[in-house]
């Protein structure tokens, strides 16, 4: 089906439903009891699940298949947000012609850094990368601003052409009049389930991305990028030429990105230079490396992780901890809301880093390491269940090698 392998067609059928199952998924407690903080069916929030999804997505296959690190793959993000706007204020609110521009600019943006920053390889592409995307950042904050509106960021105004805007026509983000903001919500016995045209805008989206994702990684060209990680010398000693290989990831790596900033334009029709900030090239990098770095879930979870424990901790106030430990006796009860400042509200990237930590110590392999070994513990205990014969028939049997 779709030209995948029936196993990667049951696994890509399984991310459709849990893609499309999100707002249910992530509203697992009722409105107004004291675990409703653990909620995160937003409209925002969920659409930033699949944004900085389909981000990881392509940066890993740059990183995750040839084991090349950008630190400049914010620079396309940001371009794909400017061209997402820049439609806005020339044509209209319609999304789908922006979406189709930033693709089209960041492929060609990438193709231009990409050609000079894999000339070379190591720690020296990786800061080449980083150089072009702070130039980036500086172009678009300070000598691009007829172009990008500078530190205010670009956005659209009432004077500006929109020439193919109707009379009728929403003034919003908007997919041939579907509103990206609107929601229709549901509310069975106190759990509200909010579901958002934009989040499933940019779920299916997100699914596509997927499936190129996993078609790639499926095919020749995804075995030749590996070949490259695995040993580019011995690569280039049999005759092969991998600049074109690498070159094609880095584009296809810097398409998606541009992707996913000209989504974030779709949620908020607004594009500032921020985005193209070395902070944003770190934290797709730590969602790819967190979640599992050339494995196909792993980005998806570890950007589905970081933005969610970031909307948790950061939420957190002094309201929320007394109501939590206010059972407790007075200084006790003070002990825990000062140790607790230094890691929720303002001070949530200190317990995300130990987080962080925690997981490159002990799964190296990110959490698809994590959710491997669960999985091969509980099939050691249904062999054991099984008894000795099952044993004994295992090994006289033991099938297809995993």
């Amino acid at each position: 089906m779709l030209g995948l392998s029936k196993k990667d067609t049951t696994f890509l059928l399984i991310v459709i439903f849990l893609t499309m199952a999100t707002p249910i998924l992530l509203q697992p407690f009722p409105e107004g009891s004291a675990m409703a903080t653990f909620n995160a069916g937003y409209p925002d929030l969920m659409q930033r699940f699949a944004i900085f999804g389909i981000f990881a997505i392509g940066f890993n296959i740059l990183f995750g298949l040839t084991g090349y690190l950008s630190f400049g793959h914010a620079a396309f993000l940001g371009v794909g947000s400017y061209s997402v706007v820049w439609m806005y204020k020339l044509l209209d609110y319609n999304v789908l012609p922006g979406l189709v521009l930033a693709i089209i600019t960041s492929g060609i943006f990438a193709l231009a850094i990409g050609y000079i920053s894999l000339r070379r390889t190591g720690i020296y592409f990786s800061i080449l990368t980083l150089a072009f995307a702070q130039m980036s950042f500086n172009l678009a904050y300070s000598v691009l601003t007829p172009l990008t509106n500078g530190e205010t960021g670009l956005q659209v105004y009432t004077d500006d052409p929109q020439i193919l805007m109707g009379e009728n026509a929403p003034n919003v983000p908007h997919l041939f009049g579907l509103v990206m903001r609107d929601s229709y919500q549901l509310d069975l016995g106190g759990w509200l389930f909010t579901f958002n045209i934009g989040y499933y805008f940019c779920a299916v989206i997100a699914i596509l991305a997927f499936y190129l994702s996993l078609r790639i990684f499926r095919s020749p060209f995804g075995m030749m990028l590996r070949a490259i990680k695995t040993n580019q010398t011995r690569l280039n000693y049999t005759g092969l030429n991998a600049r074109p290989y690498t070159l094609a990831a880095f584009v296809i790596s810097g398409m998606y990105a541009g992707l996913a900033g000209g989504l974030l334009a779709a949620m908020d029709p607004l594009a500032g230079a921020e985005r193209m900030q070395w902070t944003a090239s770190g934290e797709v990098i730590l969602m790819t490396i967190l979640g599992g770095a050339g494995t196909l879930m792993g980005p998806v979870l570890g950007a589905g992780f970081i933005k969610y424990f970031e909307n948790i901790f950061s939420k957190i106030n002094d309201t929320m901890l007394h109501g939590w430990f206010g059972w407790m006796p007075d200084g006790i009860e003070d002990a825990i809301l000062f140790v607790s400042h230094f890691f929720v509200g303002k001070s949530w990237h200190l317990t995300l880093g130990l987080m962080f930590m925690l997981v490159v110590i002990f799964l190296p392999g990110g959490l698809v390491e994590g959710a491997q070994r669960i999985g091969r513990l509980f099939r050691r205990r249904g062999r054991k269940a099984g008894g000795p014969e099952a044993e004994a028939a295992r090994q006289r049997n033991p099938g297809p090698a995993e």
